[in-house]
């Protein structure tokens, strides 16, 4: 008996950090240039014009997901 498996394509589970920063009005290239300069979450949120909770939140998905996050398997 020929056993089949079945090939999953990888699939997004919630919007990439680029599409969560452009929907907030964070420029995105920007924000990943205040990341790697070291900016403070205070710094970046008073150059985007923006809460700095909001500027965690985006660093957090950043530290925990990287630029997109995807789950699947081959």
């Amino acid at each position: 008996m020929e056993e089949y498996i079945r090939s999953r394509v990888p699939w997004s589970t919630e919007p990439s950090l680029k599409f969560k920063a452009e929907e907030v009005g964070v420029d995105f290239d920007d924000f990943i240039a205040g990341l790697r300069d070291g900016k403070s979450d205070l710094e970046m949120a008073e150059e985007f014009d923006v809460t700095e909770k909001l500027i965690f939140h985006l660093r957090d998905h950043f530290m925990r997901y990287g630029l997109g996050h995807i789950m699947g398997q081959d």
